[in-house]
């Protein structure tokens, strides 16, 4: 099995070097990731300067762009015989559940990915930042144990080959936590995170001003089955995430209500 690795706390980050480790028990990896952290950096790309490729040690390979941007440039330019089966991000530091989602960049790795038609999954640790540990104390191998789990379990209902559907990506989220102490992997929708809308205004030194965008986390939807939720209880999560985000039920509704062609424009 031929596996693409990335993320977007930069290739030299703890995280991708565990989640390294781990999906070598699953065939051969290669790493291709920001030369620097492109946390929250959402799902874009590089198109109004070049990017650099970096070999830096055997299987890892740094870009001067995105997490998007790595996974193009990584298939493009190291996979060009053979896509790889598999594109894996992560272990990002800090959870990537609810609307996370949108602006994260180990989940746009993913989702670039399946935009191309592979299947992809996303890896995250959820850590609590408002009580800070040394890096060296977050359980990274409890996110590659489970993220290994998952995969394995995917290639064997697919009988070597992953079983996600079109179009589909995964988000794993595990809650950081020794492996014994997770109560198990179950599967979630998506919750709401809550985040305070703070805007911090400040001046240079030159009298002009700037600003720092951001906020606090404040908590969460508390609803049970999703996957904020559950992290929160002790459960890593599963949440398979799409790239068609059409409200279909309320579109229908829209139909039969308006009709379809929408008449607004008629007389």
């Amino acid at each position: 099995m031929r596996i693409l690795l990335c993320n977007d706390d930069s290739v030299h980050a703890r995280g991708i070097q565990v989640l390294y480790d781990s999906l070598c028990k699953l065939g051969d990896v290669t790493v291709v990731a920001p030369l620097e952290e492109k946390s929250t950096a959402g799902h874009s790309l590089t198109l109004h300067k070049p990017l650099r490729l970096l070999h830096l040690r055997k299987d890892f390979y740094g870009v001067s762009g995105g997490p998007a941007d790595c996974v193009q440039v990584g298939i493009h330019e190291l996979f060009k015989k053979k896509k790889p089966d598999l594109v894996v991000s992560g272990i990002n530091r800090g959870a990537n559940l609810g609307q996370d989602v949108y602006y994260s960049g180990t989940v746009s790795a993913a989702r670039e990915a399946c935009i191309m038609g592979l299947p992809a999954m996303a890896v995250s640790l959820a850590i609590d930042f408002h009580h800070p540990k040394p890096e060296a104390q977050l359980h990274y191998e409890t996110a590659g144990a489970i993220a290994v789990k998952v995969l394995q379990h995917f290639e064997k209902v697919g009988k070597k080959k992953f079983a996600f559907p079109p179009g589909t990506l995964l988000n794993v989220n595990s809650p950081d936590l020794p492996l014994r102490r997770v109560k198990g992997i179950t599967l979630a929708r998506q919750g709401f995170r809550y985040y305070s809308s703070d805007i911090l205004k400040r001046r240079d030194h030159r009298g002009k001003d700037y600003f720092w965008v951001g906020g606090d986390y404040h908590g969460f939807e508390k609803e049970e089955g999703t996957d904020c939720f559950a992290v929160d209880k002790g459960f890593a999560t599963i949440t398979p995430l799409r790239l068609d985000t059409t409200y279909h039920e309320y579109l229908l509704e829209m139909m039969e209500a308006w009709g379809n062609p929408v008449s607004f424009f008629k007389k």
